[in-house]
C-alpha cells in the first residue's frame, strides 16, 4: 500500500506551511534530503529519503503544491516501478491526483480513452483522464481497492473518493482555518485537525457539493433477502476470476492462503498452534518448500505499542490479530516480497464465524454477514491494511472483488444457514465450491476444517498470555473507575483497558476515540447478534473459543459440557478435528 496526505484550502501558501505539511511527514523517521524543482505554476519536491508515512511507501515520495493546496505521496512501486511516481497529471496538467491502492481494470479503462496520452504505465494513471471524460461520476467504473484525493487546478475543486468496502484505510479532518486534511493514517492529520474521523468506504466527497455522497450502491447493501439458487461452479469460477486480476504485478508476491501451484509454503505461529500442522500438511500434499516461522507470545507482546501505533486502534480482537500479522509481514518483506494475497471478507460473506451457528433464521443470518461486510473497513480491513503497510507490504483480498461479492451475496441465505445434521459446517457453500474429487485443491480434513479465528489460529496461548500481561498492568481499581475515565467505548476488561491507554498516549484527541468501534461482542459478532443466545452476554469475549457450546476447544470446557450432557455428544463427534487454513500460511512467488 502507498500512503497519501492532502491539505486543501488552507489558506496559507507560505513556506511556513509548506514546513509544516513536511513536518508532518518526517516524523519518527530519519532527516530527508530534498530536490525541488519549480515553475511558475507549481512546484514539486521529491522527497528521498524517510517520510511520517513513509513505512506504507518507501519506494520514492513527492508533494505537489498548487497555491494552498498540497498533495503528497509515498508509493510502494507495485505497478510501473520504473516511471509511475506520483502525483499523477493529465496531458496539460490541471488535474493533479494523489492514490494509494490498485486499479485491476486499468487496461480496459485505457483503451476507453483512445483520445488521452498517458504519461506512466501505472494503473493510477487513469484515473485524471476519466474525470476529464466523465467527471465526478467515474468513480463506479473502478475496479479495485483505492484512495484518491484529485484536483482541478482550473477551478481549485477537488474530490476525495474510498473504495467500495474499505480496503485502504483512509481519513478526513478539517482544520479552525477551513481546511480540508485527507491522510491515509490518522498520524497524518491528527494534531493539525479541530475534528476529524475515518472517510466513509463507498462514497465521494466532492468541493462542489460540499459533502458526501455513497457512489457504491449494491443490491446487498439493503439487506433485502437474496432468492438466488446455490451454483458451487458459479461461485468458484467468481473467485477464480478475483484471484486472477489481483494477480497483476510487476514485483515479486506472496499469498497468504493456499494455491495450487508453485509456491513456497510457510506459517508464522506460535509452537504447537492448530494452524502449524495443518499447513505442513498442505505443504506436504502440495508437493511444496515449506517455511515456519515461529514467535513467542513474548515477541507479540514486545511489539504491541508498535502494533497500536500503526493499526490505530484500541479495539481488542484487531490488536490480537494484528500482533502476529503485524510480526509476518516484516518476515515476508525480509524475502523480498512487496504484495501478497490474503483472505479478508470470506467470513463475513460467508457466515464462517462460529457465533452463526445460532442464526436464529435465514434472515437473521443474511443481515448479519450484510452488517458485517459494512463494517470491515474498521475491523479486518484495517488489520490488514496496516499491519502489512507498517513494513511496506501490500495485501490485496480477492474475497472483497465487487464482482465476487455481488454473487455471493446474491445466493439464498438459506444455502449458508449452519446445518451439521446436513452436513453444512461454517462456510460451506465456499467449501463445497472447492470440493473437486477429480483433482482436488485441498485434503478433505483440512477442506473442512472448523473455522478458526486468526487470533486463536496461531496459538491459544497467545490470548491467554495477553490478558495475563494486561492483568499486570490494570489493576481492580482502575476497572472501578474505567467509566469515569473512558467516557466513550468504556473498557470491560483488562486487556481492553491496557490497549487504550496505549492507544490514547498516542492519539488523544476525542476524535480519536471515535474512530474505534465499540460495542457487545461474542466470537467477533455484531451486537445485534449477541441477542442470539442469552448466555453469550455472560461471556463478551472476541475469541472464536467464546462461541460456547461450538467451538471444538471452547476455553477448555467443550469435555466438562458433553460429559454433563449441556451439548450433545453427537456435535463433537461430528464437527471436523482440524482447525481453520486460511490465516497465517505465506507463499512466495519471485
Amino acid at each position: 500500500m502507498c500512503g497519501i496526505l492532502a491539505v486543501l484550502g488552507c489558506s496559507d501558501d507560505s513556506q511556513a506551511k509548506r514546513v509544516r505539511v513536511l513536518e508532518l511527514s518526517r516524523r519518527q523517521f530519519s532527516p530527508i534530503y530534498l530536490s525541488l524543482i519549480s515553475s511558475t505554476h507549481f512546484s514539486v519536491i521529491s522527497i528521498q529519503r524517510s517520510l511520517e508515512l513513509k513505512h506504507r511507501g518507501p519506494d520514492w515520495s513527492g508533494l505537489h503544491q498548487h497555491g494552498d493546496f498540497y498533495l503528497s505521496h509515498q508509493r510502494l512501486a507495485i505497478i510501473d516501478p520504473a516511471s509511475g511516481d506520483q502525483p499523477l497529471f493529465n496531458e496539460d496538467q490541471t488535474i493533479v491526483v494523489t492514490v494509494n491502492g490498485e486499479i485491476y481494470n486499468h487496461a480496459e479503462l485505457r483503451k476507453s480513452l483512445p483520445n488521452h496520452k498517458f504519461r506512466t504505465g501505472s494503473d493510477c494513471d487513469v484515473i485524471a483522464h476519466l474525470y476529464e471524460e466523465h467527471g465526478e461520476n467515474f468513480v463506479s467504473m473502478l475496479d479495485g481497492m483505492f484512495s484518491f484525493v484529485l484536483l482541478d487546478t482550473r477551478d481549485n475543486s477537488f474530490i476525495v473518493a474510498r473504495d467500495a468496502i474499505g480496503i485502504t484505510s483512509l481519513y478526513i479532518g478539517w482544520g479552525l482555518d477551513g481546511s480540508i486534511w485527507i491522510s491515509s493514517e490518522l498520524k497524518g492529520l491528527h494534531d493539525d485537525c479541530e475534528h476529524f474521523e475515518c472517510f466513509p468506504p463507498g462514497h465521494l466527497y466532492s468541493s462542489k457539493n460540499g459533502g458526501f455522497r455513497r457512489w457504491y450502491n449494491p443490491l446487498w447493501f439493503s439487506e433485502a433477502i437474496p432468492s438466488t439458487p446455490y451454483d458451487p461452479l458459479a461461485l468458484r469460477r467468481a473467485f477464480e476470476k478475483a484471484v486472477i486480476k489481483r494477480l497483476m504485478t510487476d514485483v515479486p508476491f506472496g499469498v497468504l492462503f493456499i494455491r495450487r501451484t508453485r509456491f513456497i509454503i510457510g506459517c508464522f505461529c506460535l509452537e504447537n498452534s492448530p494452524d502449524l500442522k495443518a499447513s505442513r500438511e498442505v505443504a506436504d500434499y502440495l508437493g511444496t518448500v515449506h517455511h515456519e516461522f515461529h514467535f513467542t507470545v513474548q515477541d507479540g507482546i514486545d511489539a504491541i505499542e508498535d502494533v497500536i501505533y500503526h493499526v490505530e486502534t484500541y479495539d481488542v480482537t484487531t490488536i490480537r490479530a494484528s500482533t502476529p500479522m503485524f510480526l509476518m509481514s516484516r518476515k515476508i518483506k525480509a524475502l523480498g516480497v512487496k504484495m501478497v494475497i490474503s483472505g479478508e471478507g470470506a467470513d463475513e460473506i460467508f457466515g464462517g464465524y462460529l457465533y452463526f451457528h445460532k442464526a436464529p433464521n435465514k434472515e437473521e443470518f443474511h443481515s448479519e454477514t450484510c452488517r458485517k461486510i459494512k463494517a470491515l473497513h474498521q475491523y479486518d480491513c484495517l488489520r490488514a491494511n496496516k499491519s502489512t503497510s507498517a513494513w511496506g507490504l501490500e495485501a490485496r483480498v480477492p474475497f472483497l472483488d465487487k464482482d465476487f461479492i455481488d454473487i455471493a451475496m446474491a445466493i439464498d441465505p438459506e444455502w449458508k444457514m449452519i446445518k451439521l445434521g446436513e452436513g453444512r459446517m461454517e462456510k460451506w457453500v465456499l467449501r463445497r465450491a472447492f470440493d473437486d474429487e477429480e483433482n482436488p485443491y485441498l485434503p478433505k480434513h483440512i477442506l473442512y476444517r472448523q473455522k478458526e479465528q486468526f487470533s486463536d489460529g496461531v496459538g491459544y496461548s497467545w490470548i491467554d498470555g495477553l490478558k495475563a500481561h494486561a492483568a499486570l498492568h490494570v489493576n481492580d481499581k482502575m476497572m472501578q473507575n474505567a467509566k469515569h475515565i473512558f467516557r466513550h467505548n468504556t473498557p470491560t476488561t483488562k486487556e481492553a483497558y491496557y490497549y487504550r491507554m496505549i492507544f490514547e498516549r498516542f492519539f488523544p484527541q476525542n476524535s480519536a476515540t471515535l474512530t474505534v468501534p465499540g460495542g457487545p461482542s461474542v466470537a467477533c459478532s455484531t451486537a445485534k447478534a449477541v441477542e442470539w443466545d442469552a448466555a453469550w452476554s455472560n461471556n463478551l469475549d472476541p475469541s472464536g473459543r467464546a462461541a460456547s457450546g461450538v467451538h471444538l476447544s471452547g476455553y477448555e470446557q467443550q469435555a466438562v459440557l458433553a460429559s454433563a450432557g449441556v451439548v450433545p455428544p453427537e456435535i463433537l463427534v461430528n464437527l471436523p478435528r482440524m482447525m481453520n487454513v486460511a490465516s497465517p500460511g505465506v507463499a512466495i512467488q519471485s
